[in-house]
């Protein structure tokens, strides 16, 4: 395995990234969580044409391409742990005649992660809020809830909350399955599925303990999910659970693990992490020969977000490197 890093730019507490097409060519995007700083696209044929997508923004957690559209994305902004009342919102971003256009859909008071699902024909938005309210940054008094509602781009979002009492309601991944989302917090890791036509949103506790971040992946080719995280939040602890029992613990001393993702590395059903303090590395997590392998990636750099995607035969890690306050991709072959 060969992996190439390539710089793109310097961004001041880089923490959210993903990928998505402009115009029919792919794009990695980044963008900062501090107030007043940047996100920025990189076209994947090309990535010293950079876009300024927004150039003063700031409290960025996530970042989603728009189902059933081209050229749209849906993010968070203004989402800032340590200010009280919460100014957090969702905005619609539309590439259009080379310049993004953006639009407030509406505020949610520390909202911190949220995914986009297509259920019955129709985009439906679920979020998950961090906590419900604050009175400073260490106060965890009043829990998290996840939220669910129809997206309307032109009018009201009507939201309604399906899960409450969700203290750091802070880790989330998709289903492999594409049919619900795992949500990680102190009370445990609770799946949400999506609706059928029979059947309304369902949630239901997978794993107890304290879960601070999530991912999933066949990564032993079992036929079963693994299920990786990072507890408690922000935690010192890495596991992997198969079957509800801990078959791995990632090795060394650690702080402020941040991110988790499941992904194919060149076919080879992997993990990849993120650890932000002490020993601040990328690694993936890999089975071979019948037993759990760890891959160092990129030491120091502190990624708060990862997302991987398959360009050109190739399968690329695009990284938010918070400690380093960089925008990084690796190539590997």
């Amino acid at each position: 395995m060969h992996i190439e890093k390539i710089f793109l730019d310097e961004i001041y507490r880089c923490y959210s990234t993903m990928a998505m097409e402009l115009d029919g060519d792919l794009h990695y995007f980044f963008a900062s969580e501090e107030k007043g700083y940047p996100c920025y696209a990189y076209p994947a044929h090309n990535i010293h044409q950079r876009k300024t997508v927004w150039e003063k923004g700031g409290g960025t957690m996530s970042m989603i391409p728009l189902p059933q559209s081209k050229n749209q994305f849906i993010a968070i902004m203004d989402f800032y742990l340590k200010e009280c009342p919460s100014q957090a919102k969702l905005v619609h971003v539309t590439y259009e005649n080379g310049s993004f256009i953006q639009k407030d859909l509406f505020y949610l008071p520390f909202l911190h992660r949220f995914d986009l699902y297509e259920v019955l024909g129709k985009v439906w938005f679920i979020g998950a809020t961090i906590a419900h309210d604050k009175k400073d940054k260490e106060d965890w008094s009043q829990p998290g809830k996840i939220y669910v509602g129809e997206l309307n781009l032109m009018g009201e979002t009507k939201l309604r909350v399906i899960k409450e009492g969700l203290t750091r309601n802070h880790g989330y991944t998709q289903s492999p399955l594409k049919d619900g989302g795992y949500f990680g917090c102190d009370e445990g890791l609770y799946k949400v599925s999506i609706p059928t036509q029979n059947s309304d949103w369902k949630v239901e506790q997978v794993l107890k303990g304290q879960i601070g971040e999530v991912a999933l992946c066949d990564v032993n080719q079992d036929g079963q999910f693994e299920i990786m995280t990072i507890e408690p939040f922000h935690g010192n602890q890495i596991k992997i659970y198969a079957s509800k029992e801990v078959v791995f613990n990632y090795p060394g001393n650690f702080d402020f693990a941040h991110t988790l993702v499941g992904a194919s590395i060149h076919g080879v059903p992997s993990f990849i992490g993120g650890i932000r303090r002490e020993t601040p590395d990328l690694f993936m997590v890999q089975y071979e020969a019948g037993s759990y392998q760890t891959i160092l990636v990129d030491k120091g750099v502190g990624p708060a977000n990862l997302n991987v995607v398959q360009y050109l035969d190739k399968s690329i890690i695009h990284s938010a490197n918070h400690t380093q306050n960089e925008a990084a991709i690796y190539i590997v072959e």
